[in-house]
């Protein structure tokens, strides 16, 4: 058995006044309310250029990698994600690091009289969300480090997104597939609309491979702003792979040609194709100019991308992930069969209620041997009741086992692998929230966070 620890995190006065805003899974679609605030600011996300990344999946990974690369060119970087693993500081890093909770409670009372001057606006009704507080809070941060270069995730879309307040300098692109219908559209077509709304008059488009309709639309969107464009597959490319320890080893055309044995501590064909799309929009930034082979180098090898993938307990092997939508678990399910091999695979899942959790079920059933359904401690998780009546139409009943609370659900999890013996090993995913969780329960208290 596991020893257990509690995977709630203590909270500062601060971030409980933030948590009691609305919710950044319920968006007010508009800019109206941050463009507000940062004018009371004084426009902190101009101080320096912007890397922006949308996308559906690998958004924060690829920012991840852009933050590793310029920081090997020496420059200050300012980092912004979401959601968060454990607690929400994670999500502004400077140079790498989450802020300092100092910092972050500082800087959060003096720009809290601007904020409760926008909520007393009444814009459209609405006070500041979690996620508009949150932004700002990033672009407060950043001008006052100061950072050289801002890498900022979109949070949800694009032309909306809180974040787009920033005029991108780079617009990064990830594949983009269906994920948020109810806000972003029904159709690839739509979505992709919406999510080319961070292309800005004198941005350079960075985009992965795409499907034909998604490529349609961002490229025509390129034509109407008139900018420039560095396309995957055209102007840069992954070369080759290979499987290596704790990574892989990549070669990749840059802006000036071929790089190789590049290692990467990452796993999968997805964080390959991440990582070159890094790369592509760091020599986007610097005028499309090809970086230096050592600085690649030196920024891979300082890449560290929590939960993705990632190995946190060895007896029995458990690996934890955040994918949380079809296309998603996809690619970790591949991931896990060329990196890990775990053989049976015992499966510990939870979803928010707003996924399509049959797909992901279907997804899972044929390489997975017993499923654990749990539920993350959020109030947007679908219980566990629920996702085990569907997974037992799916897998059967007899492979699926309701285990409400995580640490039940690992316990269980721990015994199945032992009584399989060697070979046997555990993945943890269905949501960013549940990774988060199940990670700070393994890593027992690991985190630099307070």
């Amino acid at each position: 058995m596991l020893e257990r620890l509690s995977s709630k995190v203590s909270h500062s006065t601060v971030l409980g006044e933030l948590y009691r805003r609305t919710p950044e899974n319920q968006v007010g679609p508009s800019l109206a309310r941050i463009s507000a605030l940062m004018e009371l600011l004084g426009d902190p996300q101009h101080s320096a250029p912007v890397i922006q990344i949308t996308g559906t999946n690998g958004k924060g990974s690829t920012a991840i990698i852009i933050d590793a690369l310029l920081r090997a060119q020496g420059l200050r970087t300012g980092r912004f994600t979401s959601p968060h693993l454990v607690d929400a500081r994670e999500r502004i890093c400077v140079d790498g690091q989450p802020i300092d909770p100092q910092d972050f409670d500082r800087i959060y009372e003096e720009i809290k009289p601007m904020i409760e001057m926008v909520d007393a606006r009444g814009i459209d009704s609405i006070p500041m969300t979690f996620f508009e507080v949150m932004t700002a809070l990033a672009y407060a941060c950043f001008a006052d480090a100061p950072v050289d270069v801002m890498v900022i995730e979109v949070g949800m879309g694009g032309t909306w997104d809180a974040t787009t307040v920033a005029d991108a300098s780079v617009a990064v692109f990830t594949p983009i597939s269906v994920d948020h219908t109810d806000y972003l559209g029904a159709t690839l077509e739509d979505i992709a609309a919406e999510k080319a709304g961070i292309i800005k008059e004198n941005s350079v488009v960075v985009t992965a491979g795409q499907q034909p309709e998604v490529a349609q639309v961002l490229l025509a969107q390129c034509a109407r702003m008139a900018v420039a464009t560095s396309k995957e597959g055209v102007d840069f490319s992954l070369l080759d792979r290979t499987m290596a320890v704790g990574g892989q080893v990549i070669r990749l055309e840059s802006a000036t040609g071929p790089v190789g044995s590049l290692f990467l501590p990452l796993y999968g064909s997805a964080m390959a194709h991440n990582a070159v799309l890094a790369v592509a929009a760091v020599e986007a930034l610097d005028g499309m100019r090809g970086l230096d082979p050592s600085v690649i180098e030196d920024g891979f090898n300082e890449v560290v991308a929590p939960a993705r993938t990632e190995l946190v307990h060895g007896a029995p092997p458990i690996v934890v992930d955040t994918c949380h939508n079809p296309s998603a678990v996809s690619s970790t399910l591949d991931t896990m069969e060329e990196a890990y091999g775990f053989a049976p695979q015992i499966v510990i899942w939870a979803m928010m209620e707003d996924k399509d959790a049959v797909q992901v079920l279907k997804l899972l059933e044929p390489r997975s041997g017993s499923l654990i359904v749990t539920q993350a401690d959020t109030s947007r998780a679908m219980s566990a009741q629920r996702l085990g009546d569907l997974a037992g139409d799916i897998f059967g009943e007899e492979r699926v086992r309701v285990c409400p609370e995580l640490a039940d659900a690992i316990d269980v999890g721990v015994q199945l692998a032992d009584e399989a013996g060697v070979g046997a090993g555990i993945l943890i995913g269905g949501s960013v929230a549940l990774a988060g969780q199940a990670r700070h329960l393994l890593k027992k208290g690991e985190e630099k966070l307070s």
